[in-house]
């Protein structure tokens, strides 16, 4: 302690908070041992106190809030906020999250009990791949099928996690996962080599999220996947980390392993690329751009170097960008100076945050179907609420969560509108709200169990499981209106259930307050807004192999037959009409009517084909926007019609350009051909 005061009062450049973080790192990096280096960039790094680093552990989670650290706001899981189509509410979602994160990481800081992880500034979020084939179990992490959605939500995330940039210190980092070409399948992710793919679909698809919110933020993390890609593991991929991250993208910040991703390399039974050569594995790693481990394999950096296949200026490339990730963080200052720390504790999981939790909730859900009108109910009906779903609040929440002060169930929530009259003996009742589907027990990442229907987090089916489709018959067969509300994070066969039910309610995973949203939705407390992000197949005969990562057949984009329900539908309690939109001055107009007496959010989407792209896709999106519309009023939208609204891919160049050519351009309020209008560009120059 005597020797930090000292260096306390000779004032090192890397303690001079004036100074910019680039700088500071610099002098630091000069201050550090070899073996101090390396046991820094593992994310349990250790405290350094001679130096006056403390100990700070880099694994965080805020997927849908701050995650595994106790009290936090639950908010819904991603798939769902991406139903939502709203990057205005995401973001103050995200500002939430970040809010509570910095909460945590003050509190710890002041009494460290427990375990450091998850108590800190760098979180590991947004994921943001592709959602390419709904048996993924991880794909309800994600923002769905489309890249352009992906890319317009992540950003959003992104910039409420980092903060304004108008002040000092970063409020968080986040980070953009997982780097590159990964959405499955969970059980062979540590062997599995994304081989063949077309420069197409790397450009269009897989890398263009990355590349697109790299390119318009400041995002501070990038994590490298556990696949291969073209015979090299990503995180030692020179074509991933240095051409297309560093060369191509002029990306700056820091690239984390995925945890355990390194161990990949080297350990009998995984990628084996440097089988039981951990020093050459590391050593890969780091010269292609792999920052800091999670996981325990740098522990061999210290050999390889030694031995010659590591320099330590290659070691201080690296630990440059995690001093400098730090110093932006205010991590390494005081905690008093810093403004982010003087955030009032009584925020966590406030009302306020709350009630967001709620409003995002209400967004999220998808109305699937509604025959004749059935909602919304009327709350002086008897209703039988039934279901595995209908009481379990841990379905609510998703995987990597945070623990709500309340969970509404869906029983709560109904029962609440109908003044605690629901029944449980269908024969009684009016309606049966039915609340099944599967839970985010059985679908995730790498899980150990594998019910029927799962093979370790991942689905081997589409299908409506069956017991639940066997009673969902029986009660059908009493002539009894069904009411289906059906929780998944990934896209479901619903094709007997939309035969058999009058309505079908999407509600993903809801989070804490997904009870009293999706009653407001069934009793017409509010008018249901949310769009589907996804594809919903008929059956498992509609998808392509699982581990064929060729776009061709996946996605709207690219499926040729007809799904049960397409990417962006979603009903309402109101009825828009679009009129016949106008070019002018480089701008797309579109006005949109309500024709009913039910104000409501409608979500205007627009898609673009260009004619002489035989191998593009069959539409993509390119702009999007949610609007209130009032009764019987109207809402008018301008489109951007720029260079990236006609970005196609570019044979020539094999990248995504705006090229001369014809061009058709859809608009309306799914991408279902009967939902869409339609009209041609002529040329773009």
């Amino acid at each position: 302690m005597a020797l930090c005061g000292t260096l306390a009062a000779q004032g090192f450049p890397y303690q001079d908070a004036s100074l910019p973080a680039e700088q500071r790192a610099d002098d630091l990096l000069g201050r550090l041992s070899l073996e101090q280096k390396v046991s820094l960039m593992m994310n349990a790094s250790p405290a350094i106190p001679e130096l006056g680093i403390r100990a700070y552990d880099w694994w965080n989670e805020a997927l849908h809030g701050a995650a595994r650290a106790g009290l936090a706001t639950v908010f819904p899981q991603a798939i769902g906020m991406a139903s939502s189509w709203d990057e205005a509410l995401l973001r103050e979602v995200f500002d939430i999250a970040s809010t509570e994160q910095r909460i945590k990481f003050i509190q710890y800081r002041r009494d460290p009990q427990g375990s450091p992880r998850y108590h800190g500034l760098t979180v590991w979020t947004p994921n943001i791949n592709i959602f390419r084939d709904p048996r993924w179990g991880r794909g309800q992490e994600t923002y769905g099928e489309d890249p352009f959605l992906t890319s317009r939500m992540g950003l959003a995330v992104v910039q409420g996690l980092q903060g304004p940039d108008s002040t000092k210190y970063d409020k968080l980092h986040a980070c953009l996962k997982h780097y590159a070409v990964h959405s499955g399948p969970e059980g062979t992710r540590h062997q599995f080599d994304a081989r063949d793919i077309s420069w197409r679909d790397l450009a269009e698809t897989y890398l263009y999220a990355f590349g697109d919110i790299i390119s318009k933020s400041d995002v501070q993390e990038v994590m490298c996947a556990y696949n291969r890609f073209e015979g090299d593991p990503c995180c030692g991929s020179d074509q991933l980390l240095i051409q297309f991250l560093r060369e191509k993208w002029g990306y700056k910040g820091l690239v984390v392993s995925d945890c355990g991703a390194i161990d990949d390399f080297w350990r009998e039974g995984r990628h084996g690329t440097h089988l039981g050569d951990p020093e050459t594995a590391v050593a890969r790693a780091v010269r292609t751009g792999t920052d800091l481990e999670c996981g325990s394999s740098y522990q061999h950096l210290m050999d390889a170097v030694k031995q010659g296949k590591l320099s330590e200026a290659d070691i201080d490339v690296s630990l440059r960008r995690l001093l400098t990730a730090r110093f932006r963080l205010g991590e390494m200052d005081p905690d008093e100076n810093v403004e982010w720390n003087r955030i009032d504790e009584a925020l966590l999981a406030c009302d306020a945050h709350r009630a967001k939790a709620l409003e995002m909730a209400r967004e999220s859900l998808v109305l699937l179907q509604n025959r004749d009108g059935i909602l919304p109910l009327g709350k002086d009906i008897k209703v039988a609420v039934l279901g595995p779903n209908a009481a379990d609040s841990v379905a609510m929440w998703g995987n990597y969560n945070g623990t709500p002060v309340r969970t509404v169930t869906a029983l709560e929530g109904i029962l609440a509108k109908v003044g605690g009259t629901g029944v449980t003996d269908p024969d009684h009742a009016d309606v049966v709200i039915y609340v099944g589907g599967i839970n985010p027990r059985m679908e995730g990442e790498q899980m150990r169990n594998s019910p029927e229907g799962f093979d370790r987090g991942d689905r081997t089916t589409i299908e409506f499981p069956r017991a639940q489709r066997a009673a969902i018959d029986s009660l059908a067969r009493l002539g009894k209106q069904i009411v289906l509300v059906n929780f998944s994070g990934s896209a479901m066969g619903l094709l007997p259930e939309t035969e058999r039910c009058a309505a079908i309610l999407q509600a993903w995973y809801p989070g804490e307050a997904g009870g009293t949203a999706i009653a407001d939705v069934l009793f017409g407390d509010c008018n249901p807004s949310g769009r589907l992000p996804v594809t919903f197949y008929r059956s498992d005969a509609d998808l392509p192999a699982f581990d064929d990562y060729n776009m061709a057949g996946h996605t709207y984009r690219y499926f040729t037959g007809d799904p049960l329900f397409h990417f962006g539908h979603g009903l309402s309690y109101s009825s828009f009409k679009y009129g016949r939109a106008r070019v002018r001055n480089h701008e797309l107009i579109i006005k949109v009517r309500n024709r009913s007496r039910v104000e409501g959010d409608e979500v205007i989407q627009v898609y673009m084909a260009k004619r002489e792209d035989a191998g593009g896709p069959q539409k993509t999106l390119r702009a999007f926007r949610r609007v209130h519309v009032p009764a019987r009023g109207s809402a008018t939208v301008r489109i951007p019609l720029d260079a990236t609204f006609y970005a196609t891919y570019d044979e020539a160049s094999g990248e995504m350009r705006a090229t001369p050519g014809r061009f058709t351009v859809w608009y309306g309020h799914s991408a279902a051909p009967q939902d869409l209008r339609k009209l041609k560009i002529r040329k773009w120059k």
